[in-house]
Parts: structure tokens; C-alpha cells; sequence
């Protein structure tokens, strides 16, 4: 919010800005993740700049209500079916990624994740006990317009930029991932233009750290993507560098950084504020239509982590605040 703010009144823009409760402390407030207030404010809002949801206080698997309830029904009422989670290494961290540096080199990628269907949403969801046994049991279910939306939009963005997608699934196991092969060739076929591979899930996790530059868009379902995403931020070096934008059409978007909550550092200010800011960056490109403004945002992170400045995860001395204001002063 400091960097928009700095952002608006250097170049003439007016946000309005509303802070609302979601997760572990809407629960101890009002007893839900998300009430119906304030995802009414959200949905009326332009955009959701969202911070991570829970902690280990209501970290209790048997409890009823928990923080991520919260996120899942903002995705879900929102109609935000697309999470875009951009890649990139920027040439002064690579140090600080575990993988050798001629593999770094060239990874520009953006995942794009299937995010209200799957295993996450799927019915039934429910414990049962059968014959004196206790049974969990998840459905993992896709119909094919939910597939072909999120196939789409891969398609459109490999299409500005190195138009190839890599469509990733468990086809030779789960009956949803043979549906999603499926379709993806019958849409490889109308964008000629776009080189179309199909790869098996653990295929595509062994490829994002042996040959990570290969991928231009990776598009998957929920679930695969869920565990992806956090796979390729180790790429970057540290997860507090990344940043998503979760979209539906004609929807308020939802940006917020890939990290969680890191309850281990909560209070100490040292946190990495990069993911966040730059989740800011997304919310200007895709929701409020200033790509201008994004670009400013986002060449301010590049100098200053080009000039050196580093947080505790990367190594660096800096506070949250302090790593803020380096942004803020790069911002032209």
C-alpha cells in the first residue's frame, strides 16, 4: 500500500483504499474466515490485495472453521478461476537459488493454475466410518467448460509471449486428467500458432529443476499447481520474491504473494516485502489496466535488488520497512 501510495502521488493516480478482515483474525473477530460483509466490500471493490491467512493457533485439523476456508470461498464467490504466478530470476540472485547457475539461465515462465475446481472444492469432502473404520474421502472432479477457461487464457498469454504452452496432467491415471488432455489437444488445434506439449505431473516437477528454461506458460490443474508453483520459487531464491494474480472474467481480481504467513518471523519486521509489492504490480497490469504503472513498480524492485539490497531470506540485513522504503526511493 506504501508503494501505490508513493506511486499515485508521483504520477497523478487516486486509490482508495479499504481494510477488511480474512482468515485467523476474522475468526477471532467473527467467528468465520470470511464474513458475508466483507466479501460483499470485496466483490464491489476494483481489486483484493490479499495478505496470508493462518498461523498455528487455529492450525487444529479437527476445527470446524479455519483461515483458509476464508481464501477458498474468496476464490470460489469471486469467480477467480486463474492464478497467475510469473517466474523469473533476476541475474543478481542467482546465487541464492540452490540450483547451478547455467541451469538459471533464460527462466522467464508463468504458471498459470486452475483455482476453484479440483480436489480442493470437489463433493463429496467428508469423514466416514465403514465397517469399524475410519475413511477420509476428497473428490477431484472437472467438468470440461471449467478446463477449457483456464486452457484459454494459457493460450491467449503464450500468444504475447514465446507461444508455447505446456499443459501438465496425471493422464495416465486419473480419468480428470485424461478430460483435460483432451481438450487441451482439441485447443492446441485452433491456436496453430502455439507449440503444445502435454506432460505427466512428476515428469513436470522433475523438468523445473533439471531444465526450468524450457517452460514459457505451464498450465495445470489446481492441486498440481499448488505444489508447482512453490516447487519453481525456489528458482528465484526465495519464495518472498514471487508474486500471483488470481482472475476470472469481469471479476475484481485477487493479488497477493505466493508465501504464507511464516508465523516463525511474524512481529519481527523482517519479513520480504518483494512478493507483496510486486503482487501491487499485477493488481495495476490486469486489474486497473496501468501497465505503465506496473512497469514502474516493477523496474523499482529490479534496481534494488540489482543495487544489492537484501532481506534476512536472501542473506541481507534489511527490515521489511527498510527494504519498502529502498523500492520507494527507485520508483521514476
Amino acid at each position: 500500500m506504501q508503494v501505490l501510495q508513493a506511486l499515485a502521488d508521483a504520477h497523478g493516480h487516486s486509490f482508495t483504499f479499504q481494510e477488511r478482515l480474512i482468515g485467523g483474525c476474522s475468526i477471532d473477530r467473527y467467528g468465520t474466515a470470511l464474513s458475508d460483509e466483507v466479501l460483499a466490500d470485496c466483490q464491489s471493490a476494483d481489486a483484493v490485495l490479499l495478505g496470508a491467512v493462518g498461523g498455528p493457533k487455529w492450525d487444529d485439523p479437527r476445527a470446524k472453521v479455519r483461515p483458509e476456508q476464508g481464501l477458498l470461498r474468496l476464490r470460489k464467490d469471486l469467480g477467480v478461476f486463474a492464478n497467475l504466478r510469473p517466474v523469473r530470476v533476476h541475474p543478481a540472485l542467482v546465487s541464492a537459488s540452490p540450483l547451478r547457475p547455467e541451469l538459471l539461465a533464460g527462466v522467464d515462465m508463468i504458471v498459470v493454475r486452475e483455482l476453484t475446481g479440483g480436489l480442493y472444492f470437489g463433493q463429496p469432502k467428508e469423514r466416514r466410518q465403514v465397517d469399524g473404520h475410519e475413511w477420509a474421502v476428497d473428490t477431484m472432479s472437472y467438468q470440461d467448460d471449467e478446463i477449457r477457461r483456464i486452457l484459454e487464457m494459457a493460450f491467449h498469454l503464450a500468444q504475447t509471449r514465446r507461444k508455447k504452452v505446456t499443459s501438465v496432467d496425471k493422464a495416465n491415471v486419473l480419468e480428470t486428467s485424461r478430460l483435460w488432455r483432451q481438450i487441451a489437444t482439441q485447443m492446441g488445434a485452433e491456436y496453430p500458432e502455439v507449440t503444445l506439449e502435454h506432460m505427466l505431473v512428476d515428469t513436470a516437477a522433475m523438468r523445473l529443476v533439471s531444465r526450468p528454461a524450457d517452460f514459457d506458460i505451464l498450465v495445470t490443474e489446481n492441486m498440481f499447481g499448488d505444489i508447482l508453483t512453490d516447487e519453481a520459487s525456489v528458482l528465484a531464491g526465495s519464495m518472498g520474491l514471487l508474486p500471483s494474480a488470481s482472475l476470472g472474467q469481469g471479476n475484481p481480481g485477487v493479488f497477493e504473494p505466493i508465501h504464507g504467513s511464516a508465523p516463525d518471523i511474524a512481529g519481527k519486521g523482517i519479513a520480504n516485502p518483494t512478493g507483496a509489492i510486486l503482487s501491487a504490480a499485477l493488481l495495476l497490469r490486469y486489474a486497473l489496466k496501468l501497465e505503465e504503472a506496473a512497469a514502474l513498480i516493477e523496474g523499482a524492485v529490479h534496481r534494488t535488488l540489482a543495487d544489492g539490497c537484501r532481506t534476512a531470506d536472501l542473506g541481507g540485513a534489511l527490515t521489511t520497512a527498510h527494504m519498502t522504503e529502498e523500492i520507494i526511493r527507485r520508483l521514476e
